[in-house]
């Protein structure tokens, strides 16, 4: 059994019940995620070894969101304690022609005030295949860019496979900020993930003639940004995902994986939403199952994608499928049809 460690932080979600706005009635549904422990869940999920490394604080609160990772068997243990609280974010999901907005409250978490020498990342990395991390990690702070390439250079030399998704958040950080940080930190990483706004927001490289706005993207134009960060990296491979949002309720949903010689695309999934937040995670951890498994690039792409649309169906963070339900679904039934 293959085994992942993700590293980042895991912030508690408050969100008012189904679609209201925020304080449109005096209840928030109080959930727990973050970009590498979602992703972490997913590979638990498919039975993977997956293990989640951040920093929460002793309390109860900090207690909770370790345990909402224990309930789906992900490893708890490389988790260090301490610090005063827990980040929050503030997710109003949109409808319709109304977007969905989230409100970050995250500074001074215990994960942003950690010190490097707080994670012991050769023992961390004893017996792992695979390293993932996201550009939302650095963003927190100029400790933790140290702290995301000591893990870098820990894995490597442990002959760890490291993955990235790009993840630019502009709420956290400047383009010229995530640049220099990612430009040092993409050395090492192995297998590249980003979106249609990532590559241009990050590293100035964006697909020509596509408009995410108006529902145009370009697959010809994904190709050359998916080789032109592979060549400026050393990728081993690049995956892109392709959203098209036609509102916050419907979206087109695709993805791309580049291996250095193929360009593969998976079908387009026509998506009714109900909750978009963790659709990338739930993408990156369907490519890592699917390349860990030795699954083609074609296969793999089409995984990922597929896992990543049935999270769209599924109320908070966490991707709650299993891979029985991703393969049907990959393997053309999208029916949706009661099982019975």
């Amino acid at each position: 059994m293959a085994k992942i460690v993700t590293f980042g932080e895991l912030m508690l979600r408050l969100a008012p019940n189904g679609y209201y706005r925020f304080f449109q009635n005096d209840q928030m549904q109080a959930t727990f995620g973050g970009g590498e422990a979602n992703v972490a869940v997913s590979l638990a999920n498919y039975g993977m070894e997956s293990k989640y490394v951040t920093k929460l604080p002793k309390h109860a609160i900090g207690q909770a969101a370790v345990n909402s990772l224990r309930y789906f068997g992900v490893d708890t243990s490389a988790i260090v304690r301490g610090g005063d609280r827990v980040g929050i974010y503030f997710l109003e999901k949109g409808a319709s022609q109304r977007g969905s907005v989230c409100i970050y409250d995250r500074a001074h978490s215990a994960i942003q005030e950690a010190d490097p020498d707080d994670f012991d990342w050769d023992s961390i990395f004893e017996g792992a295949d695979w390293f993932h991390f996201t550009g939302i990690t650095p963003a927190l702070g100029p400790n933790l860019v140290e702290i995301c390439k000591r893990a870098c250079i820990a894995a490597k030399a442990k002959g760890v496979k490291i993955s990235c998704d790009l993840n630019y958040r502009g709420k956290l950080w400047t383009r010229e900020q995530a640049r220099e940080a990612m430009t040092e930190l993409c050395k090492y990483v192995d297998v590249c993930i980003s979106n249609e706004e990532d590559a241009k927001d990050v590293f100035g490289i964006e697909a020509e003639d596509t408009d995410i706005y108006g529902g145009k993207l370009n697959h010809e134009g994904y190709k050359s940004v998916a080789k032109q960060l592979a060549d400026k990296f050393g990728f081993e491979k690049v995956a892109i995902t392709l959203r098209s949002s036609i509102s916050a309720s419907d979206n087109d949903w695709a993805g791309m994986l580049y291996d250095g010689k193929n360009y593969c695309f998976s079908r387009t999934y026509n998506l009714r939403i109900v909750d978009r937040v963790g659709g990338g995670d739930s993408f990156g951890g369907g490519l890592i199952y699917a390349l860990l498994s030795g699954k083609s690039t074609q296969d793999a792409i089409n995984f990922a994608v597929a896992a990543s649309a049935l999270k769209h169906s599924i109320e908070g963070d966490y991707n709650r499928i299993s891979v029985a339900e991703v393969e049907k679904l990959a393997g053309g039934d999208a029916s949706g049809r009661v099982q019975r």
